[in-house]
């Protein structure tokens, strides 16, 4: 066998392999922060929704693993519903129907809201539930729900 020469079902696969991977959708555009940080995917900020509401969760530059695993550059997220203000920085985030938790890694959730409007909020904790600061917190949405 000439071994400049590449094996046509090697070639098959490979250029089947790379079509595959170009024809994934990419996430929309919108969707994507143009830095790292934490944020909501779906709802997006103003939206009428009905209950119960699929909430999305997006993440750049980190990684997601589940609480009580300590891997660097990793956190897991906690939704915070109608939170006036930041959990303290330095300490664990409440755990509470206002301040839910998701050390098993999840990154979507279903929510059941009353009518009106409610805010919602993202914060990135650590593998004890502790923010990883200011940056991994998103900006507050507030949604209306009919």
């Amino acid at each position: 066998m000439n071994p400049t020469r590449i094996p046509g079902v090697v070639l098959f696969i490979v250029l089947s392999a790379l079509l595959g991977a170009c024809s994934k959708q990419p996430p929309p555009a919108a969707a994507l922060p143009s830095q790292e940080g934490v944020y909501f995917i779906t709802p997006r900020n103003g939206d009428t929704v009905t209950s119960p509401l699929v909430v999305r969760f997006g993440l750049k530059g980190r990684g997601v693993a589940p609480a009580n695993v300590n891997l660097p550059n990793t956190g897991h997220h906690h939704l915070l519903v109608d939170v006036a203000t930041l959990p303290p920085m330095n300490l664990p985030i409440p755990s509470d129907a206002n301040h839910i938790h998701f050390g098993g890694g999840q990154t979507e959730t279903t929510v059941t809201l009353t009518p009106g409007t409610h805010t919602l909020q993202l914060v990135l904790g650590d593998h004890l539930h502790v923010p990883l600061g200011k940056e991994w917190v998103s900006e507050k949405i507030t949604v209306t729900v009919k």
